[in-house]
């Protein structure tokens, strides 16, 4: 009987389709559609009216919209430095030590981020609530204040509370990349450090943070992405208006609020659209950075 050679590769495109046709669907026809959606004027009744970038013209002059990033960049660093700091200490002491019940610790750290950020948020109403919230029973308690203090009405409280919560609740995220990237330097370069005279702060500066850069950028830049589609935690604590005076208004509750509450679909589909570039813009940097000449050869 004669063999036929079957060409098998075809067959590829057969396990990969799924992936296409599910993306397409749920993935590109979403973004191409809010960009046709952000050169109209449409208010989600009737058919949509071409305006061209008229929309885009009225972003780059809306004040609401640089004060939620303004807003976003400041409760970003109120979160993401300590974080750092706190993500990458514990990493260090958890990896080189001999510290025993690391996989405890580590679990321990980790559970905050199973929880969904509108339970958290719901959690820290009831916590700081001016009249019957824990915080102001226990200063009052502790005599530390004489009067309640109405939190969320404080341009200053408000936002480092935020900021608390995200720095809470992905710290432990945060530690467990630190710490695969520690875990996957050689002992080999630690121990020469040590022997050549180097102490532990010094063999964290000048061997463990430079081998881990690209795991420190990562969560750098994955945080700062984050940060930028942050919705839930401030919708939350304000009921969705970012008050008090706007402090923690963010560009994806002021997209919503457009869109949800005042109707202006096509304005809010040109204020998402922005977001997606500038997200985009610093994935393409962060990929840059991350591809650069390694410290070691």
């Amino acid at each position: 009987m004669k063999k036929t050679n079957v060409n098998k590769g075809k067959y590829g495109y057969a396990f990969i389709a799924p992936y296409f046709i599910i993306f397409s669907i749920f993935g590109a026809f979403p973004i191409l559609y809010t960009f046709y959606l952000s050169l109209t004027n449409w208010n989600g009744i009737g058919k949509a009216k071409i305006i061209g970038f008229k929309n885009f013209a009225t972003v780059f002059h809306d004040k609401f919209f640089f004060q939620s990033i303004g807003n976003r960049v400041l409760m970003w660093v109120i979160s993401v430095v300590p974080q750092m700091i706190c993500a990458l200490v514990i990493a260090v002491v958890l990896v080189q030590s001999k510290i025993k019940a690391k996989s405890f610790f580590r679990a321990i750290f980790y559970l905050p981020n199973l929880v969904t950020c509108s339970s958290v948020a719901v959690l820290f109403s009831f916590i700081m609530d001016w009249q019957a919230g824990a915080l102001n029973k226990m200063l009052l308690g502790m005599h530390i204040i004489n009067s309640p203090i109405n939190w969320f009405q404080s341009t200053i409280a408000t936002p480092i509370t935020v900021g608390f919560i995200n720095w809470w609740m992905w710290f432990g995220y945060t530690m467990i990349i630190f710490m695969a990237g520690i875990q996957a330097i050689s002992n080999d370069v630690i121990e020469a450090a040590i022997v050549d005279g180097a102490n532990g702060i010094q063999t964290l500066w000048y061997i463990t943070l430079p081998l881990i850069r690209p795991t420190v950028i990562y969560n750098v830049i994955t945080s700062l992405i984050g940060g930028m589609t942050m919705f839930d935690i401030p919708f939350v604590l304000t009921n969705g208006d970012g008050s008090p005076q706007g402090s923690i208004l963010t560009m994806v509750m002021y997209l919503y609020n457009t869109a949800f509450r005042n109707y202006h679909y096509g304005y809010a589909a040109a204020i998402g659209t922005a977001l997606f570039i500038m997200i985009g813009i610093m994935v393409f940097i962060a990929y840059k950075i991350m591809n650069r000449k390694p410290v070691y050869d």
